[in-house]
């Protein structure tokens, strides 16, 4: 088969999820592609490039979708960032892929949408794209932490985590009463958090001139 970019993308974002970011090297891949590795810098300059190339060709798994007539801008904002923690969830080590990751030309045309989508929901610019900025790096963050291996106490085993907190009462109460760190509740808990700040800095904004 022809060795192409989009032929070394899909290649590498299928060692991803089968050996993980650790251990995708260019010589792993190109022995899964049949060729020795320098022919892979006929397509790409430097491991950072193809892996530039990888989050892109992820973030094209998001849905592309404006914010619709008459749709309420928080629940709009709130199922683009669930789809991004699936999209992250859905691939091994994808988040630590992410973090440093440079923008392709998937990524702009997606910040581009949101940004016209919250201009016309009556966001200035800059608080849009800050509230962007901060929403995405809290469902980055948040996958982070999802998978990872913790070394912690099993957070669905109170009787364990009591022990482990036993100095601590106050803060194992707040623990059983919160539920997992990395749980749906906590994810909203936090999502809702944001959404509520971008909110009030919208409300107490100047209409832009």
């Amino acid at each position: 088969m022809k060795l192409d970019r989009g032929r070394i993308i899909a290649t590498a974002l299928q060692l991803l999820d089968e050996v993980g970011l650790d251990q995708l090297t260019l010589r792993r891949l190109a022995g899964e592609l049949g060729v020795q590795a320098p022919a892979l810098y006929w397509h790409f300059a430097n491991k950072q490039e193809l892996l530039d190339e990888m989050a892109d060709a992820l973030t094209r798994e998001i849905p592309l979708r404006p914010l619709a007539e008459g749709e309420p801008w928080q629940d709009w904002l709130a199922d683009r960032m669930r789809n991004q923690r699936r999209m992250l969830n859905a691939h091994r080590d994808a988040a630590r892929l992410f973090v440093g990751a440079r923008p392709g030309p998937s990524t702009l045309p997606m910040f581009q949408t949101a940004l016209e989508s919250l201009r016309r929901a009556g966001f200035p610019p800059r608080e849009a794209l800050r509230g962007l900025f901060t929403l995405g790096h809290y469902v980055t963050g948040f996958v982070l932490e999802e998978q990872a291996q913790s070394a912690g106490p099993p957070q669905d085993d109170l009787e364990q985590a009591r022990h482990w907190f036993a100095d601590h009462p106050a803060l194992f109460e707040a623990i059983a009463q919160s539920g997992h760190p990395q749980g749906e509740e906590t994810f909203e808990h936090g999502l809702s958090t944001i959404l509520n700040g971008m909110r009030d800095h919208l409300t107490s904004s100047p209409p832009p001139s």
